[in-house]
């Protein structure tokens, strides 16, 4: 059972508790993993792999994060920034994750072809970086602006944009 402390950290990370701000959440999560909160800095480096809202540039951790070797432990290959590949690694290994069991996981996830589009009904299967995210709260994904429209109209995202539910849903596989 998790004591306090980390049940506290566990709920920061995800942003309840707190005002319903994507960017606060994760200054959250970055605070818990700063504080080497192995579950934290798992999540963190997983929300800045796939993209997620405010995480890449509140994860950056720039000239902090000498002697991180990007190439190392099987990480070319990974399509994301060289930044952000060094980042991702800095959160693995300060929250004592297995670093190529980790990567594997997160680039399955990413690339894997599914059906990542919000609109329930639709049936458009591809990878998520080719899904368009919603300006509005930049969580939810469309694979283009007729699915995006009759999601927000009648699928019910209007009164979900920015919610606890909007942002998680469906993010660990």
């Amino acid at each position: 059972m998790a004591s306090h402390d980390e049940a506290r950290d566990i709920c920061q990370a995800l942003g309840r508790g707190v005002t319903r701000s994507k960017r606060q959440a994760v200054q959250w999560a970055r605070k818990a993993a700063d504080n080497g909160h192995a579950v934290s800095c798992r999540l963190f480096a997983e929300l800045m792999y796939l993209d997620l809202p405010y995480a890449r540039e509140i994860g950056h951790v720039g000239g902090g994060a000498a002697g991180v070797a990007t190439t190392a432990g099987g990480i070319d290959g990974h399509d994301i920034p060289p930044d952000v590949r060094t980042g991702v690694i800095f959160w693995l290994r300060k929250g004592r994750c297995n670093l190529v069991d980790e990567l594997d996981r997160f680039r399955r996830f990413a690339l894997r072809g599914t059906r990542y589009c919000y609109n329930i009904g639709c049936e458009v299967v591809g990878h998520l970086k080719d899904f368009k995210v919603c300006p509005q709260c930049k969580t939810a994904r469309y694979c283009g602006d007729a699915c995006q429209k009759l999601d927000w109209t009648a699928g019910g995202h209007k009164a979900t944009c920015g919610t606890y539910e909007s942002k998680f849903l469906g993010l660990h596989s």
